[in-house]
């Protein structure tokens, strides 16, 4: 069983991001301003990690060098809030599913970042690396059938709005092509953040092993900087207030278990399975958002949607052979990965 725990964890963590895919684009919807909206998050989690962090790491804690902290402030801005302010503003231009399906292309780009820093290696003539490389392909063309092609629409039985916002904003069809574009580019850019942080955060838990204090000192600088952002973009008081509705919803839930908890279960595997490991499993909040998507927000699923259905199969089994055939997922000690 105790090996089985971080199969377990990245399960629970997908679950966990599905569920914000769905809230975030149901509070912008009901004019949440984005910026405002990470401050907030960030800000919850903080509140929420600083006892937790206090009480059980604190006095056992590594002392922080300048150097550390500067490394923690930049992945800090890079990977939390320059990513969730560009997937905010993507988030407005497109639909919770395609934020899932954008995020899936994670694998890839934690896997050349991997390859960059030297922590995976690739043998392109082995098998499990021509897997590698089938699964690049594939999540590349994935990637250019998100943004062009959506395809026509699928019916299902019913299409229900649960968090009632807009009718002019729910359906696929009524984006405009070029918004949709931008958001799909956006979106791929946040992921592309997000990667940098996965991979950068391998060496910054070396300089600073405690993974609870490390989240909390990340969602603290994080909030900083994203107050200062929101103050330069928007002033208008009233946008600064929420009310008892999926706004302030979005925020608790948000602050609490996506930036605060899950933030600290992605460190735990990252120490023990690697980055690649993590990002591999990011189908799986595709499938999830899929589905409530259209039962609770009122989505429709395009035909486009349903053919990339092989595409992320593809990947999960580029995954699943290199655990297979591969040390690189149980043999990971924080320096390279062996593939062979």
């Amino acid at each position: 069983m105790k090996g089985n725990k971080p199969y377990l964890v990245v399960i629970l963590i997908q679950a966990i991001y599905a569920a914000m895919f769905l809230l975030s684009k149901a509070a912008f919807d009901h004019g949440m301003n984005n910026f405002i909206f990470v401050f907030y998050r960030q800000t919850a989690a903080t509140i929420f990690l600083i006892p937790f962090a206090f009480f059980f790491q604190w006095k056992t804690a590594p002392p922080l060098s300048f150097l550390a902290f500067c490394k923690i402030f930049f992945l800090s801005f890079l990977g939390i809030t320059a990513s969730l302010d560009i997937y905010g503003i993507a988030l407005v231009y497109t639909s919770a599913t395609l934020a899932a399906s954008i995020t899936n292309c994670l694998p890839v780009i934690t896997f050349f970042l991997a390859l960059l820093f030297r922590i995976e290696v690739l043998k392109v003539k082995s098998a499990p690396g021509v897997a590698k490389l089938v699964g690049v392909v594939a999540c590349l063309t994935g990637a250019a059938t998100l943004a062009f092609y959506k395809g026509p629409h699928l019916e299902l039985l019913s299409h229900y709005n649960l968090l009632g916002y807009h009718k002019n904003q729910q359906h696929l069809g009524h984006v405009a092509s070029r918004s949709w574009i931008k958001g799909c580019f956006l979106m791929l850019l946040s992921s592309t953040f997000w990667g940098v942080w996965l991979v950068l955060q391998t060496f910054v838990i070396k300089d600073y092993p405690s993974k609870l204090l490390l989240t909390t000192l990340q969602c603290f600088l994080s909030s900083i900087q994203s107050l200062g952002i929101a103050l330069a973009v928007e002033r208008n008081i009233e946008q600064w207030k929420l009310g008892w509705n999926v706004r302030l919803l979005a925020v608790v839930y948000c602050g609490i278990m996506v930036t605060g908890v899950t933030y600290y279960l992605q460190a735990w595997v990252i120490e023990k399975k690697g980055p690649v490991f993590l990002a591999m499993a990011t189908p799986l909040s595709l499938i999830m958002t899929i589905f409530s998507s259209t039962f609770i927000l009122g989505e429709i699923i395009t035909l486009g949607r349903k053919h990339r259905f092989g595409y992320w199969t593809l990947l999960c089994a580029v995954g699943k052979e290199q655990r297979a055939n591969a040390k690189s997922f149980l043999g990971y000690g924080g320096g390279t990965i062996e593939l062979e």
